[in-house]
């Protein structure tokens, strides 16, 4: 469940549709993969109406990627029968180690288990009932997270019924119960705690509160009653904590009642920090484990039991006559591996640890205490680097479904790590899975292929109980790839993405036994007449050489390699420092230029030309344009009195179309709002309003100069044309007067006139911006010019008087 929950695809998608995946995975065939049911029928599963399932639920799988859905379609165009197939599931057919990889009994298992859990409930055609399953009536807003949260919790429980809460700190007014909820479903702590409190309002789950031996509610733990009903147990309401209990004896001696605890009685079970401890009878458990008070070693000494004539309380005290020891002189505790004896007011005690004495020891076996309390320090130590830690690593695999299916071979040294390797050996797997998924064609099967190189290095060297150092194995035998070849594909002298032989690795063999078969030839030329042995140590010196000679190149090569990075190194370092310098120049030419003064009103820190001018200046361009537009169908565009009235014309109405624009801009606007604005912000507004109002009657003139254009002479003869045209197709010649034949003809005129409209216009502006383009003036020729620069005096020259 788990690993489909955590499918990539399904990151945010609403619990109906989470639990939609779970239900579909669970009515999965082994053979096909392909599940056929009705939308009603999954909404029912899932406690939804029919309606919500098709139009939000079926739309969200298809998204997700994870189910592909071949849908039937209804009267409404709704998704009715569904063919669904559960992508990761039936991706991971046959491949081992994969956890969806099921058998097909599992998949009847995990069907039973979601009938029993939310079944729908059925009645049959013969009278037959199937009742609804333990949350199948649960029906409505909010169904599908309630269902959800109770298989999870139902697949948690132990056979006691029992859920495993969560660890770490968690919000003391939710509780520990309610953030467990939270984070199977993935929720706040708040959302759990409502999610548990209609579980519990219909009897499904119960928070049982716990009693310690003072008889004061303590912890809480979160049962699943019919979880425990199917193994045989259960499920009290009111449950005695399994820790210390004190003595009731028959009298009232206050010393004598504070005595010794009693030898604990313990569940072996996990500790919810993941500590793994190996058949330790005496590990308390891990919920109750903490107690009201400090927290002490688990193991306790037992004392044998007092023997008292009468029930004074001055005979416990040993033959000295002392003070009595406090009820709490028991807490004291031993160091790390020393017998933590609980000393009390008993004869046993020699000493009185109140007055700083030395206790002596209890006559109890202290070989078998000794023993217990080492099976219990070398279950809780792992030693890293020469030196003690309580650091011991996680018993289960890394969560992530990659490194869970890539580490399965390696399960067993896994859990001989401490918490620093098991780091180190998930990052060291991440860069091998991600080194495959460059390699491999489909990167999915990274993972697999990773196994089976564990597996390899596993067979050849004899099995995990034969690896003395877990860790190091891991990290530079396992892991790591052995090429043969140069080829990053290789490994051991085999294809990773194929699994067959290296060809590169056969063409390396294949060269050296060239080679030494040509110098044996060589050395038989050269030398004839050798005996076998010389002759065979001159064939070995000769391809010593060549090998050193072949390495040399190999090095001179490597060093040319890093050479030749070197320098593209340095290049791009070039390149990014010139382009850093370009930047800040760009940012100064752009600081520089944003301080200029606008040029048509003088703005400070315009870059130029103020928004305002700018505007203005547009919409002197545009109110032009409009002139030209409305000229070219009103005009005759050689006449220029004729288009200088129709631009007159448009201006006009252009501006007052502006100033009716602004009439009504000041209308619904705060006059004094306008006024606190400042000045320039007005003057802003003003232009931007002209440019808006010029830029619409453009586009309206446009619109209308092709309307008008399109009916002219040359328009409709082009569309006269392009009709005849279509009709003429031989494929319309029988029937011509058809639908088919005058709607194709009629589409075919239109295009031709609206083409020939946008040709005239083109045509005519070009015409008319040339005419109102000012021609260049061109310069008086030199032969009138000279005579006029001959007759101005030079600089310090004073004209003289000729009579």
């Amino acid at each position: 469940m788990h690993a489909l929950l955590d499918t990539a695809g399904l990151a945010g998608a609403s619990d109906a549709v989470r639990l939609a995946v779970l239900v579909l995975a669970s009515r999965t065939p082994r053979e096909t993969g392909v599940v056929e049911i009705r939308t009603s029928e999954l909404g029912r599963w899932i406690g939804m109406s029919a309606s919500y399932t098709a139009s939000e639920v079926v739309p969200a799988l298809k998204r997700s990627g994870v189910v592909s859905i071949d849908a039937a379609e209804g009267e409404f165009r709704e998704n009715t029968g569904l063919e669904c197939k559960v992508l990761p599931l039936w991706a991971a057919q046959d491949v081992v180690g994969h956890p969806l990889n099921l058998a097909k009994k599992e998949y009847a298992t995990l069907q039973r288990l979601m009938e029993a859990v939310m079944a729908p409930g059925w009645k049959h055609k013969d009278g037959r009932v199937t009742p609804a399953g333990l949350i199948g009536t649960r029906t409505g807003r909010g169904a599908a997270t309630d269902r959800l949260a109770l298989l999870l919790l139902v697949l948690e429980a132990r056979e006691t019924g029992r859920v495993r809460q969560c660890g770490g700190t968690v919000d003391t007014k939710r509780g520990r119960a309610a953030a467990t909820v939270a984070r199977l479903l993935g929720c706040s702590a708040s959302a759990g705690e409502r999610v548990l409190e209609r579980l519990e309002a219909r009897e499904l789950v119960l928070r049982v509160r716990l009693r310690t031996a003072s008889k004061m509610a303590h912890r809480t733990r979160l049962m699943v009653p019919a979880v425990a009903a199917a193994h045989g147990h259960t499920v009290a309401d009111d449950v005695q904590e399994d820790r210390t209990e004190d003595l009731e004896p028959d009298f009232s001696d206050p010393d004598v009642t504070a005595g010794p605890s009693e030898v604990l009685e313990t569940a072996a079970e996990p500790q919810v920090s993941g500590l793994s401890v190996t058949n330790e009878p005496d590990v308390a458990d891990p919920d109750v484990a903490a107690t009201l008070h400090t927290d002490h070693p688990h193991l306790v000494t037992p004392v044998v039991d007092l023997s008292l004539s009468g029930g004074f309380s001055g005979e416990g005290r040993g033959a000295d006559d002392r003070r009595p020891g406090r009820a709490c002189v028991r807490e004291d505790q031993a160091a790390a591996d020393e017998t933590a004896v609980a000393g009390s007011g008993s004869p046993v005690a020699g000493a009185d640890p109140l007055r700083g004495e030395k206790p002596t020891k209890s006559p109890v076996d202290e070989q078998e205490q000794a023993g217990t309390i080492a099976a219990g320090a070398r279950a809780r130590r792992t030693v890293v680097g020469g030196r003690e830690t309580q650091q011991q690593g996680r018993a289960e695999l890394p969560a992530d479904l990659d490194l869970r299916v890539a580490l399965t071979p390696v399960s067993w040294l896994w859990t001989k790590l401490n918490r620093w390797q098991q780091d180190n050996v998930v990052k060291a797997a991440k860069t091998e899975l991600a080194q495959l998924r460059q390699v491999l064609e489909w990167a999915g099967q990274a993972p697999s292929v990773l196994a089976a190189r564990l597996t390899s290095r596993l067979e050849e060297t004899g099995g995990e109980a034969l690896i003395a150092r877990p860790y190091g194995w891991i990290t530079h035998r396992g892991l790591v790839r052995r090429p043969s070849c140069s080829d990053v594909r290789c490994d051991d002298g085999a294809r990773l993405d194929t699994g067959a032989d290296c060809d590169n690795c056969a063409n390396v063999l294949h060269s050296r036994r060239a080679w030494r078969v040509r110098i044996a030839a060589e050395v038989d030329q050269e030398l004839p007449g050798l005996e076998r042995d010389a002759r065979y140590r001159e064939i070995e010196a000769r391809m010593r050489r060549h090998a050193e000679a072949e390495a040399a190149d190999f090095v001179a090569r490597q060093a040319e390699a890093r050479e030749r990075a070197e320098q593209r190194a340095a290049a791009r370092a070039e390149a990014e420092a010139q382009a850093a310098i370009e930047r800040e120049r760009a940012a100064v030419e752009a600081a520089a230029r944003q301080a200029v003064a606008c040029e048509d009103c003088g703005r400070e820190r315009s870059a130029g030309l103020c928004e305002a001018c700018d505007h203005r200046r547009q919409t002197e361009v545009l109110i032009g344009e409009a002139g030209l537009l409305a000229a070219t169908w009103s005009a005759d565009p050689t006449d220029p009195v004729a288009v200088a009235a129709v631009a007159a014309e448009v201006r006009t109405a252009i501006e007052d179309a502006i100033a009716a624009s602004w009439a009504e801009f000041q209308e619904i606007t705060d006059p004094v709002a306008l006024e606190a604005a400042g000045p320039d912000a007005v003057e802003d507004a003003v232009a931007h309003n002209a440019f808006v109002v010029a830029e619409s009657a453009v586009g309206e003139y446009r619109h209308e100069a092709l309307v008008m254009l399109g009916r002219s002479e040359d328009a409709q003869a082009e569309a006269r044309k392009a009709y005849a045209t279509e009709l003429a197709k031989p494929w319309f010649q029988a029937l011509p007067d058809s639908d088919d034949a005058q709607r194709a003809a009629t589409e075919a005129a239109a295009k031709a006139q609206t083409r020939t409209a946008e040709h005239l216009l083109a045509v005519r502006l070009e015409q008319l911006h040339i005419q109102a383009r000012p021609e260049p003036v061109r310069p008086a020729p030199w032969t009138q010019r000279l005579p006029e620069f001959a007759a101005r005096p030079l600089d310090g020259e004073a004209p003289e008087v000729i009579a």
